[in-house]
């Protein structure tokens, strides 16, 4: 699972804000020019955003395994049909098109995660959305970047426990069944646990968070968004 990873690469030393900013940028252009020379510009940008953060595409891939199935899923249904020819190969280009871009956003937001600390996200966001909406907003995406791989790890450890006693051998919808049974169950424990913890260490809603100051390497960030955003529009 992607995760932060302390470093000094350029994306390791741009504002979080900046970084957002990027994001939202690149988001309107992959949405905007869903074509494949627009996908192939975008492609090139993904390159550079994610060598930015130090982190290979190759690693971006294995970080989003479990996404690619439902991501290839889409352009195989799309070409099937209930009758002959049975397979029509260009009912699957848009479906596609849309797959790979959604893989393009994915990889950019991994950049993101990879080179941006959680507190610094919260921060980012609470400073970015005024008043409580603000807080809660900074306080949820906090939360999901640290609980969710713990979630993922809860369930590649119960499938591995599943494979040792031989449980693979099982019928598929047994083994579905065990192991998100077993997935929810974790799920609402480690619920448990955060919502003592948080009680434990008298939470706060408004913390006192890191210090962001914009730098002279974040207009290299802002140049980017806005290349980004023009060509969205045009």
């Amino acid at each position: 699972m992607l995760t932060y990873s302390p470093g000094d690469s350029l994306a390791h030393r741009l504002d979080p804000r900046t970084k957002l900013l990027v994001q939202f940028a690149f988001v309107g252009a992959a949405f905007a020019h869903e074509t494949p020379r627009g996908l192939l510009v975008l492609s090139g940008v993904t390159a550079a955003l994610l060598s930015s953060s130090g982190l290979s595409p190759l690693s971006a891939l294995r970080g989003y395994r479990f996404v690619l199935p439902f991501l290839a899923a889409g352009p195989l249904v799309s070409a099937l049909t209930l009758g002959p020819p049975w397979v029509v190969f260009a009912d699957a280009i848009d479906p596609a098109l849309a797959s790979y871009r959604a893989l393009l956003v994915l990889f950019v937001t991994a950049a993101y995660v990879r080179s941006t600390p959680v507190r610094e996200t919260r921060a980012a966001v609470q400073r970015t959305v005024p008043g409580k909406f603000g807080q809660f907003l900074g306080t949820g995406i906090a939360l999901v970047f640290r609980f969710f791989p713990l979630l993922l790890s809860d369930l590649r450890r119960t499938r591995e426990a599943m494979a040792a006693r031989l449980g693979d051998e099982r019928p598929v919808v047994e083994r579905i069944e065990l192991t998100a049974i077993a997935g929810l169950g974790r799920a609402f424990g480690r619920a448990d646990r955060l919502s003592l913890a948080l009680r434990a260490r008298c939470f706060a809603w408004n913390p006192t968070l890191p210090m962001l100051r914009f730098a002279r390497l974040d207009w290299l960030g802002f140049t980017v968004a806005a290349v980004l955003a023009a060509w969205a529009v045009v």
